[in-house]
């Protein structure tokens, strides 16, 4: 074991990994002081353990010892004989301690911890007893939430951390766009950027590489690594396949309205069961469910839902959106919103509205030029107007307008302006 923590912790040696700078370090290090263990949530390949990483290298230029900050990765296949021993991460604590021989407070970094059954105890011993800052790291929301909820309720503050956002993606590519003058003299290079990111999304190993196949290739081994590591193992699910074939079936239905009934006579199994599996799609982070806005919290409860992914890369692995602009469009716009939006919803009478939050209607058209659409749109706002409703805004690919009370934007407009 000596040698996989020396190989995880080359910070021990003096060396320092560089990371593209994450929006959630700044809440990460507000956080650091605090004695609660601080939790990070995300979709595998997110950048979590990167995320953590970047703490280090605060930790380290702010004065703290090398030696005193521990880093640990529980999915190595060294750790697979040990998974349902909960125990025995007090042994690698422990065998931590006599090399690296770290003095005071000590911080403890777990990536994906989720892969150790009954970790939670193991940490709220230490969490009692010792003076150790804990940063653990998991990809499945309900199981951070409730295994804290259970033994360490109150204990907690968690990062949720998304692919990466269009912001950081233009600081990955170094576009700048902090002040209307950058945003003007490079609106080419933000416009050709808008649409890398709505066909590819935000996962960095897909947008770091130029060759197509090969992104696709990634995306799809993203997928299955999910559902095979992460749902089917978990949940004890034994037909596998009608799992995997959900999925890629929601997603080739993605923007769409969630019928229970027709999903379980296409796939032969009870309409419970279909909502438990998209459960476990919600939990991992792939898929996410929008409720029809309802005036009473139980209805809006018991309304139909829209289903969207949460990284628009993801839509390339299904054929039928191949061209769809006008869908991968409606799912950015959804992402962008979902990151910043806390209450989302959507409006469906005569007319539908996409998306309902804050006092704020957003409708999502990819062009306006054709004269129904157009008057399909506003009149979708018309409808749904009242009082209590201070925005509307019409989102497109291109078109930038004020048609009286409607603000048309086009996505790159929309996506670096503040919501």
């Amino acid at each position: 074991m000596k040698e996989l923590l020396i190989s995880q912790n080359s910070h021990w040696m003096g060396s320092k990994q560089d990371f593209i700078k994450r929006d959630k370090l700044s809440t990460l290090i507000e956080y650091l002081p605090l004695k609660q263990i601080i939790t990070i949530s995300g979709i595998r390949r997110c950048g979590k353990s990167s995320l953590a990483k970047q703490a280090i290298n605060y930790l380290i230029e702010s004065g703290i010892n090398p030696y005193n900050i521990l880093f640990v990765n529980l999915e190595q296949p060294y750790f697979l004989e040990y998974k349902h021993d909960a125990n025995y991460l007090n042994t690698i604590y422990e065998e931590y301690l006599k090399l690296a021989n770290p003095l005071g407070k000590v911080y403890v970094i777990f990536d994906e911890i989720q892969f150790f059954s009954n970790w939670q105890v193991f940490i709220k011993s230490k969490y009692e007893s010792s003076d150790i800052k804990f940063i653990i790291t998991g990809s499945n929301s309900s199981m951070l939430s409730n295994d804290l909820n259970t033994l360490l309720s109150g204990r907690s503050l968690n990062i949720h951390l998304d692919t990466f956002s269009f912001n950081e993606f233009l600081n990955f590519k170094q576009i700048n766009y902090s002040n209307e003058i950058e945003k003007i003299s490079n609106k080419i290079a933000i416009k050709r950027a808008v649409e890398e990111y709505m066909n590819w999304g935000g996962f960095y190993e897909v947008f770091s590489i130029e060759n197509e196949n090969l992104k696709k290739e990634i995306l799809l081994s993203y997928v299955k690594n999910i559902i095979y590591q992460d749902i089917i193992p978990r949940y004890g699910i034994r037909n596998s396949e009608i799992v995997e074939r959900l999925f890629f079936y929601l997603l080739s239905n993605s923007t769409a309205i969630l019928n229970y009934t027709t999903l379980s006579k296409i796939f032969e199994i009870s309409d419970k069961t279909i909502k438990e599996y998209i459960n476990y799609f919600e939990d991992v982070f792939l898929l996410k469910r929008v409720d029809k806005f309802h005036n009473k919290e139980k209805e809006q409860i018991k309304s139909q839902k829209k289903i969207y992914t949460l990284d628009n890369g993801l839509l390339q692995l299904s054929t039928k959106f191949s061209s769809n602009l006008g869908i991968k469009l409606e799912n950015l716009v959804f992402n962008i919103l979902n990151q910043n939006e806390k209450n989302l919803t959507y409006l469906r009478d005569t007319y539908e509205i996409d998306f309902y939050t804050n006092k704020t209607l957003y409708q999502v058209s990819y062009k306006i030029d054709d004269e129904k659409t157009l008057n399909r749109e506003l009149n979708s706002f018309k409808y749904f107007d009242m009082d209590s409703i201070k925005e509307h805004k019409l989102i497109t690919f291109n078109d930038s307008k004020k048609i009286d009370n409607i603000s048309i934007l086009c996505v790159d407009e929309f996506i670096l302006s503040p919501i």
